[in-house]
């Protein structure tokens, strides 16, 4: 999961990420000790993670858990959610949006700007922007949150 973190990383912010953070040596090592974490069932009970694979190889993941908008209380968020582009179109990507989030719950992400692709994605998935932008400390990446009511509310 972490490889596939790294690489689908490179290949979706590769000019909108600098190089150093992208290229550095230890980028594997922190992916790999957040996936550990994340998916050890009692350190983080309520977030659901999934993997897309083809052939035996993982080509995208996913992940939520509660929201950590203080202004989204009781929403569900969706952190990750990454395809290798050679899978990009062929329905993986939804199927991994479904296995972590439900449209009956209320449900908020951050889609980087500019990033066409997953904005159109999430658009078809019932997402809109809520006006909240934000500039990422990490890596620079400016963020739109998008949101999704729940389907019975829609």
């Amino acid at each position: 999961m972490a490889q596939v973190h790294v690489e689908t990383w490179r290949e979706t912010y590769r000019g909108l990420m600098p190089d150093e953070l992208l290229d550095s040596p230890d980028m594997m090592g922190k992916r790999r000790r957040m996936w550990s974490s994340l998916i050890t069932p009692e350190n983080h009970p309520d977030h659901v993670s999934a993997i897309a694979d083809q052939d035996g190889a993982i080509v995208g993941i996913a992940l939520s858990g509660p929201s950590e908008a203080e202004d989204r209380p009781g929403d569900r968020q969706l952190f990750v959610l990454y395809a290798y582009a050679a899978v990009h179109g062929s329905g993986i990507g939804q199927q991994l949006l479904d296995a972590v989030v439900s449209p009956r719950e209320r449900t908020s992400l951050w889609v980087a700007d500019p990033n066409p692709r997953a904005q159109a994605f999430y658009r078809r998935n019932g997402f809109d922007f809520d006006g909240a932008v934000e500039t990422d400390e990490y890596d620079g990446v400016r963020e739109l949150r998008m949101v999704r009511e729940p389907a019975e509310a829609q």
